[in-house]
Protein backbone atom coordinates (compact mmCIF):
# COMPACT_ATOMS: atom_id res chain seq x y z
CA UNK A 1 0.00 0.00 0.00
CA UNK A 2 1.01 3.41 -0.64
CA UNK A 3 0.74 5.44 1.89
CA UNK A 4 -0.40 9.58 1.67
CA UNK A 5 -0.14 11.64 4.77
CA UNK A 6 -1.61 14.75 4.48
CA UNK A 7 -4.19 14.34 7.59
CA UNK A 8 -4.12 14.63 11.04
CA UNK A 9 -6.55 12.55 11.95
CA UNK A 10 -6.37 9.78 9.07
CA UNK A 11 -3.73 7.78 7.38
CA UNK A 12 -5.03 7.20 3.53
CA UNK A 13 -3.78 4.25 1.76
CA UNK A 14 -3.67 3.10 -2.02
CA UNK A 15 -3.73 -0.48 -2.62
CA UNK A 16 -2.05 -2.61 -5.73
CA UNK A 17 -5.65 -3.64 -6.50
CA UNK A 18 -6.75 -1.18 -8.68
CA UNK A 19 -9.39 1.56 -7.20
CA UNK A 20 -9.25 0.31 -3.63
CA UNK A 21 -8.36 3.12 -1.28
CA UNK A 22 -7.73 2.00 3.40
CA UNK A 23 -8.68 5.07 5.61
CA UNK A 24 -7.57 4.12 8.47
CA UNK A 25 -8.51 6.15 11.71
CA UNK A 26 -5.58 7.26 13.43
CA UNK A 27 -6.61 9.70 16.48
CA UNK A 28 -4.42 11.29 17.78
CA UNK A 29 -6.41 10.91 20.55
CA UNK A 30 -6.18 7.29 22.40
CA UNK A 31 -8.58 4.49 21.10
CA UNK A 32 -8.36 6.91 18.21
CA UNK A 33 -10.78 9.16 19.33
CA UNK A 34 -12.77 12.01 17.12
CA UNK A 35 -11.40 15.16 18.23
CA UNK A 36 -11.54 18.45 16.28
CA UNK A 37 -9.60 17.47 13.46
CA UNK A 38 -11.53 14.37 12.86
CA UNK A 39 -14.24 16.66 12.14
CA UNK A 40 -12.25 18.71 10.39
CA UNK A 41 -11.02 16.48 8.00
CA UNK A 42 -13.96 13.77 7.71
CA UNK A 43 -16.34 15.94 5.21
CA UNK A 44 -13.02 16.84 3.30
CA UNK A 45 -11.29 13.43 2.98
CA UNK A 46 -14.40 11.67 1.76
CA UNK A 47 -15.78 14.87 -0.94
CA UNK A 48 -12.56 14.08 -2.01
CA UNK A 49 -12.51 10.51 -2.25
CA UNK A 50 -15.93 10.79 -3.88
CA UNK A 51 -14.95 13.40 -6.46
CA UNK A 52 -11.25 10.87 -7.79
CA UNK A 53 -12.31 8.80 -10.45
CA UNK A 54 -9.41 6.61 -9.88
CA UNK A 55 -11.37 5.46 -6.66
CA UNK A 56 -13.54 2.48 -6.78
CA UNK A 57 -13.97 1.50 -3.43
CA UNK A 58 -13.00 2.53 0.10
CA UNK A 59 -12.51 0.17 3.34
CA UNK A 60 -12.88 2.34 6.36
CA UNK A 61 -11.05 0.83 9.36
CA UNK A 62 -9.52 1.99 12.72
CA UNK A 63 -5.45 2.05 13.70
CA UNK A 64 -4.58 0.09 16.53
CA UNK A 65 -6.89 -2.25 18.46
CA UNK A 66 -9.90 -0.23 18.27
CA UNK A 67 -12.20 1.50 15.20
CA UNK A 68 -12.94 4.20 17.42
CA UNK A 69 -13.79 5.15 21.15
CA UNK A 70 -15.88 7.94 19.82
CA UNK A 71 -16.31 11.69 20.26
CA UNK A 72 -13.86 13.56 22.13
CA UNK A 73 -16.40 15.05 24.21
CA UNK A 74 -13.38 17.38 26.15
CA UNK A 75 -12.41 18.74 22.80
CA UNK A 76 -15.38 19.06 20.93
CA UNK A 77 -17.76 20.09 23.65
CA UNK A 78 -15.31 21.37 25.99
CA UNK A 79 -15.06 25.21 24.64
CA UNK A 80 -18.76 25.30 24.40
CA UNK A 81 -19.37 24.07 28.14
CA UNK A 82 -16.49 26.57 29.58
CA UNK A 83 -18.71 29.09 28.19
CA UNK A 84 -21.49 28.40 29.88
CA UNK A 85 -19.81 28.04 33.23
CA UNK A 86 -22.08 27.36 35.74
CA UNK A 87 -25.28 29.21 34.10
CA UNK A 88 -28.62 27.72 34.97
CA UNK A 89 -29.01 27.92 31.24
CA UNK A 90 -27.80 28.93 27.77
CA UNK A 91 -28.45 31.75 25.88
CA UNK A 92 -30.52 31.64 22.06
CA UNK A 93 -26.60 32.96 20.93
CA UNK A 94 -24.96 30.16 22.54
CA UNK A 95 -27.47 27.55 22.01
CA UNK A 96 -26.85 28.61 18.31
CA UNK A 97 -23.17 28.14 18.43
CA UNK A 98 -23.83 24.19 19.81
CA UNK A 99 -27.06 24.40 16.28
CA UNK A 100 -23.88 25.36 14.05
CA UNK A 101 -21.30 22.58 16.01
CA UNK A 102 -24.19 19.62 15.38
CA UNK A 103 -24.96 20.34 12.18
CA UNK A 104 -21.23 20.32 11.34
CA UNK A 105 -20.71 17.05 13.38
CA UNK A 106 -23.86 15.80 11.13
CA UNK A 107 -21.94 17.07 7.79
CA UNK A 108 -18.62 15.18 8.45
CA UNK A 109 -20.61 11.32 8.71
CA UNK A 110 -23.24 12.73 5.77
CA UNK A 111 -20.23 12.81 3.22
CA UNK A 112 -19.68 9.12 4.05
CA UNK A 113 -22.86 8.06 3.51
CA UNK A 114 -23.22 10.52 0.18
CA UNK A 115 -19.76 9.48 -1.41
CA UNK A 116 -20.43 7.94 -4.65
CA UNK A 117 -17.69 4.90 -3.87
CA UNK A 118 -18.96 2.43 -1.63
CA UNK A 119 -17.69 2.44 1.88
CA UNK A 120 -16.80 -0.97 3.44
CA UNK A 121 -16.27 -0.75 7.28
CA UNK A 122 -14.03 -3.08 8.84
CA UNK A 123 -14.10 -2.62 12.67
CA UNK A 124 -12.06 -4.08 15.27
CA UNK A 125 -12.06 -3.61 19.32
CA UNK A 126 -14.20 -0.76 20.51
CA UNK A 127 -16.81 1.24 18.39
CA UNK A 128 -18.31 3.63 20.59
CA UNK A 129 -20.85 6.69 20.19
CA UNK A 130 -19.59 8.34 17.10
CA UNK A 131 -17.82 5.23 15.87
CA UNK A 132 -21.26 3.86 15.24
CA UNK A 133 -22.64 6.89 13.86
CA UNK A 134 -19.79 6.75 11.22
CA UNK A 135 -20.22 2.87 10.74
CA UNK A 136 -23.72 3.64 9.93
CA UNK A 137 -23.03 5.44 7.56
CA UNK A 138 -20.92 2.86 5.36
CA UNK A 139 -22.23 0.58 3.08
CA UNK A 140 -21.45 -2.54 4.49
CA UNK A 141 -20.04 -3.53 8.22
CA UNK A 142 -17.60 -5.99 8.92
CA UNK A 143 -15.95 -7.08 12.07
CA UNK A 144 -13.71 -8.91 14.01
CA UNK A 145 -14.61 -11.52 16.87
CA UNK A 146 -13.20 -8.97 19.35
CA UNK A 147 -15.10 -6.13 18.42
CA UNK A 148 -17.45 -4.58 21.13
CA UNK A 149 -20.09 -1.71 19.70
CA UNK A 150 -22.31 0.40 21.79
CA UNK A 151 -24.33 3.25 21.20
CA UNK A 152 -23.85 4.82 24.46
CA UNK A 153 -24.80 8.38 24.35
CA UNK A 154 -28.01 8.01 27.23
CA UNK A 155 -25.29 6.94 29.15
CA UNK A 156 -23.60 10.34 28.77
CA UNK A 157 -26.91 12.45 28.77
CA UNK A 158 -26.61 12.96 25.25
CA UNK A 159 -29.36 12.22 22.52
CA UNK A 160 -27.45 10.53 19.87
CA UNK A 161 -26.99 13.50 17.29
CA UNK A 162 -24.48 12.35 14.28
CA UNK A 163 -26.82 9.85 12.53
CA UNK A 164 -26.78 6.27 14.22
CA UNK A 165 -30.66 7.02 15.35
CA UNK A 166 -31.63 8.03 11.73
CA UNK A 167 -29.78 4.98 9.82
CA UNK A 168 -29.17 2.10 12.14
CA UNK A 169 -33.29 1.73 11.85
CA UNK A 170 -32.90 0.58 8.38
CA UNK A 171 -29.88 -1.54 8.98
CA UNK A 172 -31.07 -3.55 12.61
CA UNK A 173 -34.90 -2.85 12.84
CA UNK A 174 -36.50 -0.01 15.05
CA UNK A 175 -36.73 -2.73 18.14
CA UNK A 176 -33.07 -3.62 18.45
CA UNK A 177 -32.30 0.18 17.59
CA UNK A 178 -34.01 1.18 20.44
CA UNK A 179 -32.65 -1.54 22.99
CA UNK A 180 -29.06 0.05 22.02
CA UNK A 181 -30.04 3.36 22.14
CA UNK A 182 -32.44 2.99 25.23
CA UNK A 183 -30.12 1.01 27.28
CA UNK A 184 -26.30 2.38 26.05
CA UNK A 185 -25.35 -1.60 26.33
CA UNK A 186 -22.18 -2.89 24.52
CA UNK A 187 -22.61 -5.54 22.52
CA UNK A 188 -20.26 -8.46 20.75
CA UNK A 189 -19.13 -9.12 17.46
CA UNK A 190 -21.64 -12.05 17.72
CA UNK A 191 -24.80 -10.33 18.70
CA UNK A 192 -23.74 -7.59 16.17
CA UNK A 193 -23.97 -10.15 13.67
CA UNK A 194 -27.01 -12.12 14.64
CA UNK A 195 -29.06 -8.54 14.41
CA UNK A 196 -27.47 -7.23 11.30
CA UNK A 197 -25.10 -4.71 12.29
CA UNK A 198 -22.35 -6.11 10.48
CA UNK A 199 -22.52 -8.42 7.77
CA UNK A 200 -20.27 -11.07 9.05
CA UNK A 201 -17.36 -11.67 11.63
CA UNK A 202 -13.89 -12.75 11.66
CA UNK A 203 -11.44 -14.29 13.88
CA UNK A 204 -8.83 -11.77 14.39
CA UNK A 205 -7.80 -8.41 12.63
CA UNK A 206 -5.73 -10.01 9.96
CA UNK A 207 -8.49 -11.79 8.31
CA UNK A 208 -11.01 -9.13 9.04
CA UNK A 209 -8.79 -6.94 6.81
CA UNK A 210 -8.20 -9.27 4.24
CA UNK A 211 -12.01 -9.91 3.67
CA UNK A 212 -13.03 -6.43 3.83
CA UNK A 213 -9.84 -5.71 0.91
CA UNK A 214 -11.11 -8.93 -1.18
CA UNK A 215 -15.27 -7.30 -1.31
CA UNK A 216 -13.62 -3.73 -1.78
CA UNK A 217 -11.93 -5.65 -5.04
CA UNK A 218 -14.58 -7.03 -6.19
CA UNK A 219 -16.96 -3.56 -5.77
CA UNK A 220 -13.83 -2.00 -7.75
CA UNK A 221 -14.43 -4.73 -10.69
CA UNK A 222 -17.69 -3.81 -11.62
CA UNK A 223 -18.74 -0.92 -13.75
CA UNK A 224 -18.11 2.12 -11.66
CA UNK A 225 -21.12 3.94 -13.36
CA UNK A 226 -23.37 0.60 -12.20
CA UNK A 227 -22.20 0.49 -8.77
CA UNK A 228 -22.52 4.42 -7.81
CA UNK A 229 -26.41 4.18 -9.85
CA UNK A 230 -26.79 1.46 -7.12
CA UNK A 231 -25.89 3.29 -3.98
CA UNK A 232 -27.38 6.04 -5.64
CA UNK A 233 -30.67 3.94 -5.84
CA UNK A 234 -30.57 2.40 -2.49
CA UNK A 235 -30.05 5.77 -0.98
CA UNK A 236 -32.73 7.91 -2.77
CA UNK A 237 -36.02 6.25 -0.50
CA UNK A 238 -34.35 7.26 2.76
CA UNK A 239 -32.15 10.14 2.61
CA UNK A 240 -35.47 12.57 2.98
CA UNK A 241 -36.25 10.82 6.52
CA UNK A 242 -32.19 10.67 7.06
CA UNK A 243 -32.06 14.77 6.87
CA UNK A 244 -35.45 15.10 8.59
CA UNK A 245 -34.34 13.23 12.11
CA UNK A 246 -31.00 14.86 11.57
CA UNK A 247 -32.98 18.53 11.77
CA UNK A 248 -34.59 17.04 14.36
CA UNK A 249 -31.88 15.90 16.87
CA UNK A 250 -30.13 19.13 16.12
CA UNK A 251 -32.35 21.12 17.42
CA UNK A 252 -33.41 19.30 20.25
CA UNK A 253 -29.83 19.24 21.75
CA UNK A 254 -29.76 22.73 21.09
CA UNK A 255 -32.18 23.14 23.83
CA UNK A 256 -31.63 20.12 25.87
CA UNK A 257 -28.16 19.05 25.89
CA UNK A 258 -26.81 21.77 28.74
CA UNK A 259 -28.14 20.16 31.57
CA UNK A 260 -26.98 19.42 35.27
CA UNK A 261 -26.52 15.54 33.72
CA UNK A 262 -24.23 16.70 31.16
CA UNK A 263 -22.17 17.96 33.66
CA UNK A 264 -22.67 15.00 36.13
CA UNK A 265 -21.73 12.97 33.06
CA UNK A 266 -18.65 14.87 32.32
CA UNK A 267 -17.46 14.88 36.05
CA UNK A 268 -18.46 11.30 36.26
CA UNK A 269 -16.15 10.56 33.12
CA UNK A 270 -13.15 12.88 34.32
CA UNK A 271 -13.22 10.51 38.13
CA UNK A 272 -13.45 7.64 36.80
CA UNK A 273 -17.20 6.57 38.29
CA UNK A 274 -20.98 5.83 37.88
CA UNK A 275 -23.08 8.60 36.79
CA UNK A 276 -25.80 9.83 39.20
CA UNK A 277 -28.77 11.27 37.06
CA UNK A 278 -31.84 13.27 38.50
CA UNK A 279 -32.92 14.47 34.62
CA UNK A 280 -32.43 18.05 35.55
Amino acid sequence: MEPENQWAAFTVERTRTGGVVVVRLTGPGRGNMMGLDFWEELPQLFRELDADESVRAVVLTGAGNHFSVGLDVQEVLGPWMAKLGGEAGATAARRSVLLRLIAQLQSGVTAVAQCRKPVIAAVSGWCIGGGVDLISAADVRLASADARFSVREARLAIVADVGSLQRLRGIIGEGQLRELALTGKDITAERAERIGLVNDVFPDRDALLAAALGMAAEVAANSPLAVSGTKAVLNEDREERIARGLRHVALWNSAFLHSEDLMEAVAALGEQRPATFHGK
